[in-house]
């Protein structure tokens, strides 16, 4: 199974991702969350914007309804992957079906879908999905057992460990002209966006001004 190129990437994301549990943990502490809270989120929750931006709402002082909402809108991304994702890897039966939906993620999804074969798709999809969600769990509970011990988690350059997974897995795929435009623009709406909009928000517009561009293109090359 090691020997699957699929599975590698995978559990390299997963170690690169995973570990990045122990930022939100020390975070989710100093926010004014107990232990067990912070294992709940990161187990049942399991999408690390989310996360953050439950108790980026918490720590500013927001009540549960309004840091709930936060994180219910930057999780209707999941929705969208479960979409493709059911389509692509056909899960079948009630277990299989909740296990799969749980480990539908940004991560998950991206390594599905940059594989042509339909089992490096299943491969990838479940060592990147299973090996993040153990070892974000893992990471939390360190992370929220240490607390303020850690100081600054950004200090330790754990938040640049999930941009570097994913700049590994979109340069690839950046190839023509088209896709390459997408991402420019992309990046260019985040930039002017961060400053006017809370925190989430501004990659979510990303997305919708990316899937419109996408639709465009489709349009036009089927002219």
């Amino acid at each position: 199974m090691l020997q699957s190129p699929a599975v590698r990437a995978g559990l390299t994301l997963a170690a690169a991702t995973g570990v990045y549990g122990v930022s939100f943990g020390a975070l989710a502490t100093t926010a004014g969350l107990g232990v067990l809270q912070a294992q709940a989120l990161s187990a049942l929750m399991f999408t690390g914007g989310s996360q953050f931006a439950f108790i980026g709402v918490v720590a500013g002082g927001g009540s549960g309804a309004a840091a709930t909402a936060a994180a219910a809108l930057l999780g209707l991304r999941n929705a969208v992957y479960a979409v493709q994702m059911n389509a692509l890897l056909a899960p079948r039966g009630l277990l299989h079906k909740v296990a799969h939906a749980q480990v539908t993620i940004d991560e998950s999804v991206a390594l599905a879908s940059a594989q042509t074969d339909p089992d490096e798709r299943r491969r990838g999809f479940w060592a990147a999905g299973a090996g993040i969600f153990v070892l974000w769990n893992l990471s939390t509970l360190l992370g929220s057992l240490l607390g303020n011990a850690l100081g600054d988690p950004r200090a330790w350059g754990l938040d640049g460990a999930a941009v570097a997974a994913f700049l590994g897995l979109l340069w690839p795929r950046l190839r023509g002209r088209d896709p390459v435009a997408v991402a420019v623009v992309c990046v260019l709406v985040t930039v002017v966006a961060v400053p006017w909009l809370p925190p989430g928000l501004p990659i979510l517009l990303a997305a919708a001004v990316a899937v419109v561009m996408h639709v465009v293109l489709v349009r036009r090359r089927s002219r």
